[in-house]
């Protein structure tokens, strides 16, 4: 069987690593950053500091090298989804593929070029600490379900399910993975640009009560969206954003790592994401739409330099 990792960063390096250990899959990697392809072609992607592992990734480029798959998992950022989906979509004639990418929007922007669309939620830190070489900063729970406009089949749920379990990646196989996906937005919508904004860790952003206080305006908006679709939560983001800021106290999330790179961030897929869903409710988000102005602000701040 063969599976396509489209983008090998951070993420995607965590699911192509753990897969290329087991013996029945032949695993391929997209990347555009060739430092990166070629580093894994030479000694395998190599994953470091909560799990050490190398696996035996096949990396390009070059989508055209890829042969057909029947599973795949996009991990690319927001603002590269289209790009890269449509690079690779003839990887996939009758495939099923999974997005595992922060924010909303994603998968809907993937049934455009896939037969067949899983939704996935991730929580695994991670960086790209060289090329050819995943940092894990810590594990979680990966959830994955039908995207429901163009569901995958309930046996390719279930069998991307197990090969990330058997890989070392926990995973859940849901029918209906909107909860979990929600509880993971409400997380990053009140984490992520905060830390962008201030510099701070998770973990000092959580001990900061003038922080943390802001993170909780973020979420009770948040909730009261996710009420009014009808979603019910995995778990307790409150209690997400607590844990995870013990557990992972030093990292830096993507979006603050995006924006001491001054590149694009993904606040189109979180907060700005969030208030249009708020605004389709009726309902209010000042506080996001706030934090999603200011992000748009540092973003525009760039083109000084």
């Amino acid at each position: 069987m063969r599976v396509c990792v489209v983008g090998c960063g951070a993420i995607g390096g965590l699911y192509a690593a753990h897969l290329a250990r087991l013996p029945e899959l032949e695993v391929w990697a997209y990347d555009v950053a060739r430092s990166h392809v070629d580093a894994i072609n030479r000694d395998g992607l190599r994953v470091v500091g909560h799990t050490e592992l190398v696996g035996q990734v096949r990396a390009t480029s070059d989508a055209g090298e890829i042969p057909e798959c029947s599973l795949g998992i996009v991990a690319v950022k927001g603002t590269l989804t289209e790009a890269a989906i449509a690079a690779c979509a003839a990887v996939f004639p009758d495939g099923a593929v999974c997005s595992v990418q922060n924010g909303i929007g994603n998968e809907e922007v993937i049934a455009e070029y896939v037969p067949r669309v899983m939704r996935g939620v991730t929580l695994p830190a991670a960086r790209v600490a060289a090329p050819g070489v995943i940092h894990m900063d810590g594990s979680g729970t990966t959830w994955i379900g039908p995207f429901e406009p163009k569901p995958a089949l309930p046996d390719e749920v279930e069998r991307l399910g197990s090969l990330l379990n058997a890989s070392g990646m926990t995973t859940r196989a849901l029918s209906d993975a909107r909860g979990a996906q929600w509880t993971k937005l409400l997380f990053n919508c009140a984490t992520n640009p905060l830390c962008a904004l201030t510099g701070l860790t998770h973990g000092e952003l959580c001990e900061l009560e003038a922080t943390r206080r802001v993170a909780g305006e973020l979420l009770r908006e948040g909730r009261a969206v996710a009420d009014a679709l009808g979603i019910e939560l995995e778990e307790d983001p409150e209690a997400l954003v607590d844990t995870l800021g013990r557990d992972n106290y030093d990292h830096k999330p993507s979006m603050l790592q995006d924006v001491l790179a001054h590149r694009a961030t993904e606040i189109g897929t979180l907060n700005e994401g969030l208030v249009a869903q708020a605004r389709a409710c009726g309902l209010p988000a000042p506080v996001n739409q706030a934090v999603a102005e200011l992000i748009r602000g540092v973003e525009r701040s760039w083109a000084r330099s």
